[in-house]
């Protein structure tokens, strides 16, 4: 049996590798392809999506590797069944769950990885990808530096530029500034050129005219102006400090939130806790997850048809317990004392594998035994 748990053991860690390449290279080529559109519209460098699309890695494979090792512990079990291997073991008088060691092995392996990322390399990662995002939302050649089109930094400016030079000169400029309701000034140019100034980016006009419309008076004035410098550093910042996702804070930070933490994140409390238990959870689940799989196809015996329902009712279980933790979730963020509700999609799944188990053990141990022998 030792000799079976090393050799069980190394096809779930083979497959489970498999499975997860592919998986990851699908849905990270997914996202990928949305955020090549936005980054290099926005005139950013392959080096800048190659940095985006690597620290958006770790939270895709975080995502994916419950599903690899599911499918894993799935397909190897089906093998082992289909080469009636598991008939031999069973046979031997080896139960469902001395049979399902490996699996377990696995699943602890599969949730240390897991863990790994949960707690230390997707905040991490969230963090510097919120900070160079930020740092891109700031950058005012891809914002501004776009011609043919009206731009929109904000909901109260509007930007057009007919043409911009190869040296960078902005041709036949409209800008429209309406952050004061009671004066709209609209500034045209000739030419403009953004400059760096002691207190952020500017964008300085040459043969323009500044109009100043007042909507409480219905009047408007214009300035003819040589030069006149405009400052956007203001602009670009005006957002305010950025709210933090709660993916970024560490894992004693959202089981002990200050109000500074809470002030500065998009969350309450109970979302901080939930977020925190809800990573622990997440390593449980990698180990209920293959269990589950293991154990379902565990209920049929060997078969000429193959597994074909025992992998649908697998398919329908995880779905069951996913739709429990979607609920325990919904229910948890309203109130801080239901933390524990992180928990109930691993607590549900784990009680359905020990059941199967045990319902598996149950008939094969009364298959047994003789008859007119009480079971």
């Amino acid at each position: 049996m030792a000799r079976f748990d090393r050799y069980m053991l190394s096809q779930l860690l083979v497959l489970f590798g498999f499975f997860s390449l592919v998986l990851v290279s699908v849905y990270w080529v997914n996202r990928a392809i949305g955020l090549f559109d936005q980054l290099i519209s926005d005139g950013q460098s392959a080096l800048v999506f190659m940095e985006f699309t690597l620290l958006t890695l770790p939270y895709v494979i975080l995502i994916v590797l419950p599903i690899s090792a599911f499918v894993a512990a799935v397909y190897v079990t089906n093998r082992l069944s289909s080469d009636s291997e598991m008939v031999v073991l069973q046979t031997a008088g080896a139960s469902s769950l001395r049979i399902g060691r490996p699996v377990i092995y696995f699943g602890v392996l599969v949730a240390i990885l897991v863990a790994v990322l949960a707690h230390v390399l997707v905040p991490a990662a969230r963090t510097e990808l919120a900070s160079r995002s930020q740092e891109i939302s700031r950058d005012i050649t891809a914002q501004f530096l776009k011609e043919g089109q009206f731009l929109h930094p904000t909901s109260e400016i509007a930007v057009y530029i007919r043409n911009i030079t190869d040296l960078g000169e902005l041709e036949e400029l409209f800008l429209e500034d309406s952050r004061d309701r009671a004066a709209v000034v609209t500034y045209t140019a000739k030419q403009a050129f953004l400059v760096n100034g002691d207190d952020g980016p500017r964008l300085v006009m040459r043969d323009g005219l500044a109009q100043t419309f007042r909507p409480e008076t219905g009047r408007l004035s214009t300035v003819a102006f040589e030069d006149f410098a405009y400052n956007i550093g203001a602009l670009i910042n005006s957002g305010g400090a950025r709210a933090r996702d709660l993916r970024e804070f560490s894992t004693p930070v959202l089981l002990n939130p200050s109000e500074g933490d809470l002030a500065s994140a998009y969350g309450d409390l109970p979302d901080f806790l939930f977020e925190a238990h809800d990573r622990f959870a997440k390593s449980l689940l990698a180990i209920v997850v293959p269990l589950m799989g293991f154990a379902a196809l565990m209920l049929g015996g060997f078969s000429r048809f193959g597994v074909w329902r025992q992998v649908v009712i697998a398919v329908v279980l995880i779905i069951l317990v996913q739709l429990v933790s979607n609920v325990a979730e919904d229910t948890a963020r309203k109130d801080a004392a239901l933390f524990w509700l992180a928990y109930a999609g691993p607590a549900f799944g784990g009680a359905i594998a020990a059941g199967l188990i045990y319902s598996t053990s149950l008939r094969r141990r009364r298959g047994r035994t003789p008859k007119g022998v009480p079971a």
